[in-house]
């Protein structure tokens, strides 16, 4: 600016008393100060409980390392000794099997459930806890009470059996039911939080959409298939990825109830892990096969990511 040919400075704002106006950059600063404070804990919590094992397990991976000698650098030879263990397939086979029937049975009985206690009008709450309640107990615990469940002597589910005039089984013991064994105890464990998922899924339908399919003579399994499923798929598309991942790091159930056994039926991939570290102290071959599971899981934790922002889209 120019008053009479002279350049004049123009002055910067300043609030009552001289003193001058923050800029943009500071008021957004000191606004956002308390959530960069909060949100530097969570990062925090994060870097060191999440980030930094991830990375040290990819660092395990190419090391032989037992944190009592110094370590070595072995290149892969640890991913060799993983693919040359002659559990590597049966912890794979057995890993994936469990996956499968546990999606059949803790995938589709919960969804059954839900839309059973969604058309309920008494005893709706009460149910609701009662279907939690195995959520609410610790794994180990609930385990251990499986264990005797399936005790060929006198085991509960043996002595239905004698009940009904049907030989005992050799639940744990056999090759043929041990990984099926395995399936009911975890399905059982979990069914109570899928469970209020999809019922809280089922509340979000509009009762309009029911009525209208009802005044076309559609009966409950034609309102199942055309209203409740198209209007949930997007949940049980979360829940289905969300279930492989979890299901795929089994651990607590063949470590409490079978050990692995029998002759490797129910041996895991995370349970073959735990073998390698705390039993054989090779922490570098429990890395290498712990590293092979999270780059499998990472394509499914990638569609859940994808599927997740189309939803919030």
């Amino acid at each position: 600016m120019r008053v009479g040919g002279t350049p004049m400075a123009v002055a910067s704002p300043t609030r009552p008393g001289g003193k001058r106006k923050p800029t943009r950059f500071k008021r957004n600063l000191r606004r956002n100060l308390s959530a960069y404070g909060f949100l530097s804990g969570a990062l925090i919590c994060f870097a060191f409980f999440s980030w930094y094992p991830i990375i040290r397990e990819f660092i395990l991976s190419f090391q032989e390392n037992n944190f009592v000698d110094p370590p070595v650098w072995v290149g892969f030879d640890n991913f060799k000794t993983v693919f040359e263990d002659s559990a590597f397939k049966p912890a794979w086979v057995n890993t994936v099997v469990f996956t499968l029937l546990a999606l059949v049975f803790g995938y589709a009985i919960p969804f059954l459930i839900a839309i059973v206690l969604n058309e309920l009008r008494h005893a709706r709450a009460y149910l609701r806890f009662v279907v939690y309640l195995p959520v609410m107990l610790p794994p180990a615990v609930a385990v251990l009470l499986f264990k005797w469940f399936y005790d060929p002597g006198p085991g509960l589910f043996n002595q239905m059996l004698g009940l009904a005039n049907l030989p005992g089984l050799s639940w744990l013991d056999s090759t043929s039911t041990a990984l099926l064994s395995l399936v009911i105890v975890s399905t059982w464990m979990n069914l109570g939080s899928g469970t209020l998922i999809y019922l809280a899924a089922l509340q979000t339908i509009p009762s309009e959409l029911y009525e209208a399919a009802e005044l076309d003579g559609a009966g409950i399994i034609r309102r199942i298939w055309h209203v409740t499923i198209p209007q949930t798929k997007l949940i049980l598309a979360v829940m289905l990825l969300l279930q492989i991942i979890a299901t795929m790091q089994v651990f607590i159930e063949p470590y409490l109830l079978t050990g692995g056994g029998p002759e490797n039926a129910t041996v895991s991939v995370v349970y073959l892990m735990y073998q390698y570290a705390f039993n054989f102290t090779n922490f570098g071959a429990g890395s290498a096969l712990g590293l092979m599971l999270m780059l499998v899981l990472m394509v499914f934790s990638v569609a859940y990511l994808r599927i997740s922002r189309e939803k919030n889209g």
